[in-house]
């Protein structure tokens, strides 16, 4: 339910507004976010919602290896069939409190009803846990950007909550621009970080090395399009061999 829908509320968000007025969506382009990227890997995260939002919030979190516990009466068929082959734990019944987010390391609120996203919002408040109320941007500690993955390459675009179909064109258009050459780039460059780091002595000695491989003539990245990666391989040796008798 969009953000609109809590004016004339009871205010919930962090201006504690006594009723709603909708200063914080109003305000939330002033409001400097700290971009990072989290580790999902084996920690619970859990999605109250079965619809088709809840079920691309699963999936988000599914595609970053997070263990998903997903709290509905219903869902949608797609999360039924994650359920039955083990790939969520589904505990059908309506968003119990905060005994729900025991132990989980973030919270997603992907429901209809306005009164159970303020719940979720203010238990995992209180627990001083990551929330995000899928596009009520007042009742989130965190925003989920638009991405653009491609094998360990991640690019995220993010508008502030302003304007996510602006960040869903931007995401197309990004896309076409960098893709699979970028990521088959990193993967032939994460091969090297071990020879750099137990060679190169400093940080500013492995900073010269990569850039100089990636804003290198030729452009390793055209090469890659091209599928001349031994080039790029050949590359990467030589720079070895300059960095090595730089640092000897």
């Amino acid at each position: 339910m969009p953000a609109q829908a809590y004016a004339g509320k009871k205010c919930v968000c962090q201006l504690r507004r006594g009723i709603c007025d909708q200063s914080c969506v109003r305000d939330m382009l002033e409001t400097p976010l700290y971009i990072a990227c989290l580790k999902l890997s084996g920690r619970r995260c859990v999605v109250i919602g079965g619809g088709d939002v809840g079920l691309e919030k699963v999936e988000g979190v599914l595609a970053c290896d997070g263990e998903v516990a997903l709290i509905a009466p219903e869902a949608v068929p797609a999360l039924q069939q994650y359920a039955e082959e083990g790939s969520i734990e589904w505990l059908r019944r309506p968003y119990g409190g905060r005994s729900d987010l025991e132990g989980a390391f973030l919270a997603i609120a992907a429901t209809a009803d306005s009164e159970v996203n303020i719940a979720v919002y203010e238990d995992a408040e209180a627990r001083a846990m990551l929330v995000n109320v899928v596009d009520v941007p007042p009742l989130c500690n965190f925003i989920l950007p638009a991405i653009v993955r491609s094998g360990p390459l991640a690019i995220a675009i993010s508008t502030a909550g302003a304007s996510p179909a602006l960040a869903k064109r931007m995401k197309r258009e990004i896309a076409d621009s960098f893709g699979e050459p970028y990521a088959r780039l990193a993967v032939i460059l994460n091969d090297a970080r071990g020879w750099a780091k137990a060679t190169l002595p400093t940080y500013q000695d492995r900073k010269r090395f990569f850039e100089g491989i990636v804003n290198g003539d030729p452009d390793p990245v055209e090469l890659v399009r091209e599928g001349r990666e031994a080039e790029v391989l050949d590359l990467i040796e030589a720079a070895k061999e300059s960095a090595a008798a730089q640092t000897a």
